[in-house]
């Protein structure tokens, strides 16, 4: 594939309300769309958004790297391994990937990207998110119930350990059997409370505990004496797929593509995962509609783990003409892919080379 040209577009999505992160609070989502264009009018595009606080790499370096790539590439043949031989920060590796990608697709006429492998797959299952007071989270929690998700996220870690404990009793409770629990602690806890917060909840069916230590080291140690199943998200940034043997304690790996390094990379992951017993779920980093098209394409190829895509709801406007058919329990494949295809261009600013 010869891409003739490529462009970056810059845009500001607000939220519908503050988004708190690990060290900052955002209003809007930033990021840089990526189009690569064919000598016949074919365009592909992708999305480059460093999520603060996550993302090693700020939005300001992405943009010199990105035009750095388009220095050597448009015009030029791109090679099958090219993104493994160039030194390029993981946002913008899935930036470039999924234009190319999509571009590729474009070119032959096609209506999946690369990564979509098993046709088959006409849905993905979503993971529902709750957040607010004791009595939002039972309200939330039934209505997703009600609704069909397979699968609901309760982020832990932030009122105590009684609190904690306390909140995911209830939360269960509304969720009943037919739903899955997953819990995500960002690290907030010391290996003394996990193990108090482990001890409230037995007996509780929870499907996973996303990353409950601060000192990651312990992790192992952790899963040896807790009983509830470990699954890693910010430990697996900067590691590569081969390294996942050394995490056999783990249950299952969150695999973020803009914080990984890209499509092809999280598909390595996910085949080693797999390998190695753990479950592979796909989960967003507050993309816009171009990216979290990328990531239903990925989690159709992976398998049928339902996918983290509830903060899609987050952002009060999108960059494409329609947006994605979310909220919702399951998204439809190939609805998505084609909608993350159709950028608005009144929504982005050209960013100059």
């Amino acid at each position: 594939m010869k891409p003739a040209s490529l462009d970056l577009f810059r845009y500001a999505l607000p939220f519908s309300e503050p988004v708190a992160l690990k060290r900052s609070t955002l209003i809007n989502r930033d990021g840089i769309l990526v189009r690569l264009a064919a000598e016949d009018g074919s365009v592909g595009w992708g999305e480059t958004s460093p999520l603060p606080g996550f993302s090693p790499e700020p939005l300001e370096t992405v943009i010199g790297q990105l035009y750095d790539f388009a220095s050597w590439a448009p015009g030029g043949k791109l090679p099958g391994d090219w993104l493994d031989h160039a030194n390029r920060a993981p946002s913008v590796r899935f930036g470039l990937e999924t234009a190319t990608w999509n571009l590729s697709a474009s070119l032959s006429g096609t209506d999946s990207p690369e990564p979509m492998k098993d046709p088959s797959r006409e849905v993905v299952s979503v993971s529902g998110l709750i957040s607010g007071t004791s009595a939002e989270l039972v309200e939330e929690a039934d209505r997703m119930r009600a609704e069909g998700y397979r699968a609901v996220k309760l982020k832990v870690g932030g009122r105590g350990v009684a609190g904690n404990v306390r909140m995911v009793l209830e939360v269960a409770e509304a969720l009943g059997d037919g739903v899955s629990l997953r819990l995500d602690a960002n690290r907030a806890w010391g290996f003394g409370e996990a193990v108090e917060f482990g001890l409230g909840v037995s007996g509780v069916r929870i499907e996973y505990v996303e990353e409950p230590l601060a000192e990651q080291g312990r992790l192992g140690e952790l899963a040896g004496i807790w009983g509830l199943p470990v699954a890693l998200d910010e430990t697996l940034v900067g590691m590569g797929p081969e390294d996942l043997g050394d995490h056999g304690y783990a249950r299952a790996v969150v695999l973020k593509p803009m914080l990984l390094g890209g499509i092809s990379r999280c598909l390595r992951f996910a085949e080693e995962a797999e390998a190695l017993g753990m479950k592979a779920v796909v989960s967003s980093s507050y993309e816009s509609g171009v990216g979290t098209g990328a990531l239903v394409a990925l989690a159709a190829a992976i398998g049928g783990e339902p996918v983290g895509l509830d903060t899609y709801r987050r952002l009060a406007e999108d960059v494409i003409v329609v947006p994605l058919d979310l909220p919702a329990p399951v998204v439809d494949v190939r609805r998505a892919v084609a909608a993350a295809r159709r950028v608005d261009l009144r929504k982005v600013v050209p960013v100059p080379g």
